[in-house]
């Protein structure tokens, strides 16, 4: 899955980490899920699930990832360390497993936001400028660098990365928001009954994708802030972007393809159902 052309490696790329959340359980799959993470299962024939992000951050230029694992990870940790073997170590490339330790309290991975606090250590010895978090069990193909791009030229202190879907699909299933006409987040449901439709695109809403991109500093603050608050469920679509909207520079990055003949592609196979059409759309 790796790209033959691979894109421009930018300063942009090289100051970025990329954490991979992959310690999911996947409990809508049922049996598929009993004894591996969601992010290890196998994906049209011979590919897993967590290959799309570790490819898309491989073709981006983004060579420092770490992979957060808790669920049932010894196949995923397998495929992790015999397939995304082949970096250059002299310059800090690598992908690192990342599994659950209880470094910052007795306590498990308690949500999305809570995983990347307690590797918090972690990353800050990585000195990043930016760190972008990524959902490890969606199917997808993306080049990170526009959003990136996007990140730096709007002066973002953080970016969501946003997928157009129907109202019906999002519904109870994706965090949706809303956004001004320079595409700055002044809204966020986490998971609404009812989305709200895109001004003048009924039907349609902006759903997130799980993919967050923060300047580490901004990201650093709002983790220790979120850890103190014994109310939160430390999670960033339910409590961190909610927060922040409304005093920070919260944009949203409406994800393209790379090849513009081409239509971009997004599939969260989290359902029996989803798995098995993201699957078929192979033939």
């Amino acid at each position: 899955m790796i790209d033959s052309a691979p894109r421009f490696v930018s300063k942009l790329t090289r100051d970025t980490y990329a954490m991979i959340l992959a310690g999911g359980r996947g409990s809508r799959l049922y049996e598929l899920t009993e004894w591996r993470a969601k992010p290890a299962l196998y994906f049209g024939g011979k590919f897993r699930i967590i290959d799309f992000p570790l490819s898309n951050c491989i073709n981006s230029g983004i060579r420092r990832v770490g992979v957060v694992t808790q669920y049932k990870a010894h196949s995923l940790i397998k495929h992790v360390v015999r397939g995304w073997g082949h970096f250059r170590k002299e310059l800090g490339e690598g992908v690192e497993i990342l599994p659950a330790s209880q470094r910052t309290s007795d306590n498990w991975y308690q949500g999305t936001a809570d995983a990347v606090f307690q590797n918090i250590d972690i990353i800050r010895g990585e000195i990043p400028t930016n760190v972008l978090i990524l959902s490890g069990d969606h199917v997808y193909r993306q080049d990170y660098g526009d959003m990136l791009a996007f990140h730096a030229e709007t002066g973002a202190d953080m970016t969501v990365c946003c997928y157009v879907v129907p109202v019906d699909e999002a519904a109870g299933a994706f965090g949706v928001m809303e956004v001004d006409e320079h595409d700055r987040i002044i809204g966020f449901e986490e998971k609404p009954a009812n989305p709200k439709s895109i001004p003048g695109k009924p039907g349609y809403c902006l759903a997130s994708m799980g993919n967050y991109l923060f300047n580490w500093d901004f990201l650093f603050e709002q983790l220790r802030s979120d850890h103190k608050d014994l109310q939160s469920d430390h999670d960033f679509g339910k409590n961190i972007i909610p927060s922040i909207i409304a005093d920070s520079n919260v944009y949203a990055f409406r994800f393209q393809s790379s090849k513009k003949d081409i239509a971009p592609y997004w599939r969260d196979v989290g359902t029996l159902d989803s798995y098995w059409k993201a699957n078929i759309e192979l033939t």
